[in-house]
């Protein structure tokens, strides 16, 4: 909490120092092994065996809790018996499960001048807070405030506004869904719906251009669909590394005779070789290989990518035929002349040498996706925090 009067100025400094670079071998397998003693050893740290061990077998349970750690839906019915999460995922419950403590002592010990210059990591790493604090007008250092005096000072805040609309109400991923269910509660009743969440910054974006292009700010598809997908595209997302739940879904996928496409300035070792860690009878083996094209676009070569496989596509039915459904494009879109036109004031050779891929690479996926109906199309923040994200 932090006394609007103050007029103490602290700015954020970098992280820790730098202590070198170090050059590694690149991995050549994902997941596995390497990935369960690793989030085992985080979990076991932080909580201690028992507790640990009562906190993963309860993750994304019917009978459980979600998981903190990204919002990666669970199977409708059958969960996972050995582990229903991945290993980013137990280290996030172990982080908010932690035993390690933030007590008044702490902050009276470390000023905020100092902890400014504290990575996220070590910050993280800290513990729980244990008490309501405060930073009052001229201090460096957060001390203990009482509930009772901390609501008070939020209501009189709250109360001196002249509308409620001045009022912004942030929240966290981190918040569990019933937290942030009365909290949405009060800033309706309070008569406001400024509340804005992590997700601004990640999907902000997205949610605006699928507004305007399907209609609705989310995803439309389910989980289930990446078992019958024939094709799925994977673009501006890495998750072997980011959200390594989804290497399940994608496994699904080929397991069922689909294919995948990749579209990455860097190849992501686990869409390259994966190894199930929900299967001991593969964590041994040499993997397998989930992606069937790899394009190493450019960064921020995406939309030139997408409008030269659009006019390839556009090339084909114009000669061939057989490309596009003209009748659901007629029954269930609209703009379809602008959205030609536009497209026809941009050439290839004009947008090739922005993806940094050969026009044989583009050609391929062109071609896979020509060639299959059930397509998903999916990406992450390598799209969505670009400047142009909604484009």
């Amino acid at each position: 909490m932090n006394d609007k009067n103050s007029t103490t100025k602290i700015h954020a400094q970098p992280p820790e120092n730098l202590t070198g670079i170090e050059l590694i071998d690149v991995p050549t397998k994902a997941v596995g092994t390497k990935a369960i003693k690793s989030a085992l050893s985080h979990v076991f740290s932080e909580t201690g065996v028992v507790r640990g061990i009562s906190l993963l077998k309860n993750i994304n349970q019917l009978d459980g809790f979600d998981c903190p750690g990204c919002a990666w839906p669970d199977p409708d019915e059958k969960r996972a018996f050995l582990a229903e999460y991945c290993e980013n995922g137990a280290k996030a419950v172990a982080e908010e499960a932690t035993t390690n403590r933030v007590s008044p002592l702490f902050f009276a010990t470390h000023s905020v001048q100092e902890m400014s210059a504290w990575s996220d990591y070590k910050i993280g790493k800290s513990g729980r807070i244990t008490h309501p604090m405060i930073l009052k007008e001229g201090s460096d250092n957060y001390e203990e405030i009482s509930w009772e005096d901390a609501f008070k000072l939020i209501g009189n805040q709250l109360n001196n506004l002249k509308s409620p609309d001045e009022a912004i109400f942030y929240t966290s991923g981190r918040t569990s869904n019933e937290a942030a269910f009365l909290y949405q509660l009060f800033v309706r009743k309070f008569g406001t719906n400024n509340m804005p969440d992590c997700s601004n910054m990640c999907h902000e974006s997205s949610g605006s251009g699928l507004s305007e292009t399907v209609g609705i700010g989310k995803g439309s598809v389910t989980l289930d669909d990446f078992n019958h997908a024939d094709l799925v595209l994977v673009i501006g997302q890495n998750p072997g590394t980011n959200h390594p739940r989804m290497l399940t879904a994608l496994h699904q996928t080929k397991k069922n005779g689909g294919k995948i496409i990749t579209v990455n300035p860097l190849p992501e070792v686990g869409l390259m070789n994966y190894i199930d860690p929900q299967n001991p009878l593969k964590w041994l083996g040499d993997g397998e290989k989930l992606t069937d094209l790899f394009l190493q676009v450019k960064i921020n070569g995406d939309v030139a990518l997408l409008k030269i496989i659009l006019k390839l596509m556009k090339k084909q039915e114009e000669e061939k035929g057989g490309v596009f459904n003209h009748q659901f494009i007629k029954e269930k879109t609209a703009g379809l002349e602008d959205f030609l036109a536009d497209l026809d004031t941009y050439s290839i050779p004009e947008l090739l040498p922005q993806t940094g891929l050969s026009l044989e690479i583009i050609q391929k996926a062109t071609d896979m996706i020509i060639n299959n109906d059930k397509i998903i199309i999916c990406w992450a923040m390598g799209l969505t925090q670009h400047k142009n994200a909604v484009d």
